[in-house]
């Protein structure tokens, strides 16, 4: 009787780890993030993977494109003086050096390129505007802690300690940097990306993930149109 007991205690003990464990599953499954494995090309013929964040499918890489939509060239605006001068797009890459940084951290775009009627995006794409930046930090639970659910983990690209970096999200950041006026700066340490909604002729919102903060920095994010900032995509 003894024995019957202990075998009838012991499936009695398994039944209950397999529930918890599939009810934790199913848990996880509903709030996190998974990626979608699809893809999308761009113009140039640039392949960039995409990952599902709640509602949103945003590309996993930074775009690289060198022309619009319809086939119209992004001029590259290598020197200081006359990229400081624009007021139409633009696009460089840091240091004036695509060997070295295309591959990995795409382009950087004034928000005059972002802005233009012939559209940065491939078909199907869009530049996210502020709002959807927010839907965005909202779902990975707020801006206080969705720059580490977003930020690539360890030091191949994000220097120093790049704290609170899980990409739970798939969104996989990268810190390529900025050009302001009148210089790069920033690669290493910081990720810029532009929002398509303005604030007034000269500024526009954007988000910065820093190495040091798990953070995302919108409210103070905003800068002159004529920066150099990376650009994600978000489908239509």
């Amino acid at each position: 009787m003894k024995k019957k007991t202990n075998l009838f205690s012991l499936l009695l003990m398994t039944g209950l780890a397999v529930i918890l464990t599939y009810s934790c599953s199913k848990s996880n499954d509903s709030n996190n993030p998974t990626s979608d494995g699809g893809t999308v090309t761009d113009i140039d013929g640039n392949v960039y993977h995409t990952v599902t964040i709640g509602t949103q499918v945003w590309m996993v890489e930074n775009l690289k494109t060198t022309k619009y939509r319809n086939g119209d060239t992004i001029p590259n605006i290598t020197g200081n003086a006359a990229w400081a001068a624009l007021t139409t797009g633009a696009l460089c890459w840091y240091n004036n050096d695509a060997a070295t940084y295309k591959a990995n951290y795409g382009a950087l775009y004034n928000w005059f390129a972002v802005a233009d009627s012939r559209k940065i995006a491939p078909s199907g794409w869009h530049v996210p505007s502020d709002a959807e930046w927010t839907t965005l930090t909202t779902f990975l639970g707020g801006e206080s802690v969705a720059g580490g659910k977003l930020k690539e983990t360890g030091s191949i690209h994000w220097l120093n300690l790049n704290i609170g970096a899980t990409n739970s999200s798939g969104f996989t950041a990268l810190p390529g940097g900025l050009r302001s006026d009148y210089n790069y700066r920033d690669i290493g340490n910081c990720g810029h990306w532009w929002s398509s909604t303005d604030i007034d002729t000269d500024q526009a919102w954007s988000r910065t993930l820093v190495d040091k903060y798990a953070w995302v920095g919108s409210r103070d994010g905003y800068y002159s149109k004529r920066f150099g900032f990376s650009v994600r995509c978000v489908r239509d």
